[in-house]
This record gives structure tokens, C-alpha cells and sequence, in this order.
């Protein structure tokens, strides 16, 4: 063994602001856009949503929820004064369609106090989570059996490839 230390090799050094770096979304959206916030949801959300059974106000709302919604551990809690005003809803209807939403197991309120009195609601998304993972089976198998159809009629038929044997003969 010998006392001298070998220096590591360069390493070539990639700049991070290019434009192969640059987010797709930034690309599709604008940077000054995707830099005020983004919602992770799931497609099958969207896709599934006659399935759910959700008409488009409480579709609305479970994404609006969604967007408050980025720990698994920290349930939501936005107002209904403030969720009512994203949708262009009157605070009490918020309520109806949340009580819609618990009522078909998507959404559970859970209270949230403090000393001086009741805050807004904590709302546990377990029952929409629940439902996707669910309905996630058979849109697996739809999507199988799209790709294998794909994949099929790309294929060369049997006739056709021993026709073009046969005049190239």
C-alpha cells in the first residue's frame, strides 16, 4: 500500500437549466404557471368517474380537495367558505356535496378543534382511495386488452405475406 491518495477522475459537469432538463409540464404550461402549484390525481379519477358515479360538481370538489392533499399524513382541511369560493359555490351547497361524497363512502369528515372552538373539517380521501384501487382492475384489463388489439392489427395477416410470396415467385 502506498501513502498517496489518487485524485477521483473529472467528472463532466451538466448543466441543470437545459433545455432537455426543463420540465415537461414547464414545457406544456409555462414555468411562471407550474411555479404557482400543481395537483397529483390520479387519471383513473377522471377515467372512472362514470364509473364512480360523480357527476361533475362532485368530481370538481374531490379534485379540489386533492390539491390540498400532498401527506399521506396530513389530511386536507380547507373551509367550505374557501372550497365554495374556488367553485363558485355558496358554502352550504359545498356542504351538501360533501355530505353526498361521505354519504357514498368517498370522502370521511373528521372534526378538527381547537380551544376557542370548531375549525374547518379534516377530510379523509381513504374512501376514494379505496374505490380507485378498486376500479383499477378492470381498467388494467381494458388497457391490455386496447394494447393487444394495437398490437394485432399491426401484425402482417397469414394471406397477405404468402400472397406477396407467391407473385414474387
Amino acid at each position: 500500500m502506498t501513502d498517496q491518495t489518487q485524485d477521483p477522475p473529472t467528472a463532466q459537469i451538466i448543466p441543470l437549466n437545459s433545455a432537455k432538463a426543463q420540465r415537461s409540464s414547464e414545457r406544456k404550461w409555462g414555468k411562471k404557471v407550474m411555479d404557482l402549484g400543481f395537483c397529483i390525481v390520479p387519471s383513473l379519477l377522471l377515467r372512472g368517474q362514470q364509473r364512480l358515479g360523480l357527476n361533475a360538481t362532485q368530481l370538481a370538489l374531490l379534485m379540489h380537495l386533492a390539491d390540498y392533499w400532498w401527506d399521506l399524513e396530513r389530511k386536507p382541511y380547507p373551509t367550505k367558505k374557501t372550497l365554495g369560493e374556488r367553485l363558485n359555490l355558496k358554502p352550504r351547497r359545498v356542504q351538501q356535496i360533501i355530505a353526498e361524497l361521505e354519504q357514498a363512502d368517498f370522502v370521511k369528515r373528521e372534526k378538527r378543534a381547537s380551544h376557542r372552538g370548531q375549525l374547518s373539517n379534516f377530510y379523509d380521501l381513504s374512501g376514494l382511495v379505496a374505490k380507485l384501487r378498486a376500479l383499477e382492475p378492470d381498467f388494467r384489463k381494458a388497457e391490455e386488452a386496447a394494447r393487444e388489439g394495437r398490437r394485432q392489427a399491426a401484425r402482417p395477416r397469414t394471406r397477405l405475406r404468402q400472397a406477396a410470396q407467391g407473385s414474387s415467385a
